[in-house]
């Protein structure tokens, strides 16, 4: 049950789930710092003011890194820290805290794998279009370059954007994440513009950084029919379409799916799905990358029903096994499906999991200690399912478990805990859990202990 000699072991979070000092050192306002005010936005009414203090904390948590065992961290960067209105001057105090916490990394021997963009775009670009606007892609791209200048001498490994389909469907269609709009059109031409705003990164990229390892990365899901039923097994391949294969597609094939274009053109009356798309677009979105990035969490269900303009509607089932505070259902065998899915039929040159965890609320024991079991059985699961894709050919090369922190959880507030760390809401005190003592053997010994195999 070893993996690979040169397989990579790291821990991840975000910087708006943990930073905290939103409007500290010249931070501008991003699109949630504006939609945690809305009323009924977030579950707990809570925001990302303080979240977890790793803006002053960050070297208590780097410390916490290293007892655990892992080679790299992925972090992210706050986009309003760097140009708080999206463009034009720099704020070279925001510059200066990710410096600090790259060399802080290197000091203790971890890798830093930064994520440029994952959901804080500074309000001022919302307010002029937002990602459903073609200058937001400019604006991307010029924050890309100035990030990588100053960091790029001493991180190597660069994620341009996480997960676009949160950031198109639930922001600007479903309306419950940032900025909160349900506008279909306005959520293809976002999730185009995020697309285009990675291909155009990557070269940008490449020219600032040395031997640079650029990639995305995908929130990913396998979506199975709840029965035989014709109509299941259409629901199951529209989900695939729109969840998976919209974003897999022209990042390796250079095209949209044709069933889900003709998907979306229905539910616009007949309008064109790819309106914003341009000459060239697609060619750019393609460019070659060192890897893919997964984020997995579950398998999604589904049924179908048609509604009486013809429009089939894929309807997740709710799971009837093992589920996370999430409603999520606990199911490894899928991430080995999605794994040898993906490598089959994409041939990225390389896979890292980006994210994969479980929220569970198992706090402080009367000893203090944290024995949040269900999460190291979900954790021994999925890491399981990875063994058994790279036997079967898959290029895993590294995990990174979510997260190292309980933090801000986007719309469900301070309500779910990701993290294999404890983090009290008063005092900020951390706990490693019993997950994090447990990913600390795996880590350090690169396998899994036979002996805990159910």
């Amino acid at each position: 049950m070893r993996f690979p000699d040169h397989f990579l072991w790291g821990a991840a979070t975000s910087a708006f789930q943990i930073e905290g000092a939103t409007t500290d050192d010249g931070r501008g306002e991003s699109i949630w710092d504006r939609f945690a005010l809305r009323p009924g936005a977030i579950e707990d009414g809570s925001d990302g003011r303080i979240a977890c203090d790793h803006y002053r904390r960050w070297r208590e948590d780097l410390d916490l890194l290293t007892t655990l065992g892992v080679g790299a961290y992925r972090f992210s960067i706050a986009w309003p820290r760097i140009l708080p209105t999206g463009r034009g001057a720099v704020n070279a105090r925001g510059l200066d805290f990710y410096d600090r916490l790259v060399d802080g990394l290197l000091e203790r021997r971890l890798t830093p794998w930064a994520t440029l963009y994952h959901w804080d775009l500074p309000q001022a670009l919302e307010d002029a279009g937002g990602w459903p606007s073609r200058d937001t892609v400019d604006a991307y791209v010029e924050y890309t370059d100035i990030v990588t200048r100053r960091l790029g001498d001493r991180v190597q490994h660069w994620i341009t954007q996480n997960e676009p389909w949160i950031i198109a469907n639930l922001g600007y269609d479903a309306g419950v994440h940032a900025p909160g709009r349900k506008d279909l059109r306005a959520a293809l031409a976002a999730g185009h513009h995020v697309l285009l705003a990675h291909g155009r990164a990557v070269p940008v990229i490449e020219a600032n950084v040395r031997d640079a390892r650029v990639g995305i990365t995908l929130n990913l899901a396998p979506g199975d029919p709840a029965s035989e039923r014709a109509e299941d097994r259409a629901a199951a391949q529209l989900f695939d379409g729109f969840f998976n294969r919209w974003y897999l597609d022209p990042l390796y094939r250079g095209a949209y799916p044709e069933d889900v274009v003709a998907h979306y053109r229905a539910r616009l009356g007949g309008d064109d799905p790819l309106s914003c798309v341009r000459p060239g677009d697609l060619e750019q979105i393609a460019v070659p990358t060192s890897f893919l990035g997964v984020n997995y969490y579950s398998r999604v269900v589904l049924r179908g029903e048609t509604d009486d303009s013809g429009v089939l509607a894929a309807l997740a089932v709710p799971p009837g096994g093992p589920a996370t505070d999430m409603g999520w259902e606990v199911y490894p065998k899928a991430l080995e499906g999605l794994l040898v899915r993906l490598s089959k039929d994409y041939a990225p040159a390389s896979i890292v999991i980006t994210e994969n965890g479980a929220a569970y609320a198992t706090g402080p024991g009367q000893d203090g200690r944290i024995e949040d079991h269900a999460r190291v059985d979900y954790l021994r699961g999925h890491l399981e399912a990875c063994l058994r894709a790279i036997g079967a050919g898959v290029p895993l090369d590294g995990y990174f478990v979510w997260s190292l922190l309980d933090n801000f959880e986007w719309s469900f507030g301070y309500t779910k805990r990701f993290g294999i760390t404890w983090v009290d809401d008063e005092t900020q005190a951390r706990v490693p859990k019993r997950s994090a003592l447990w990913y600390r053997d795996v880590a350090r010994r690169n396998a899994l202990d036979p002996a805990e195999a159910p």
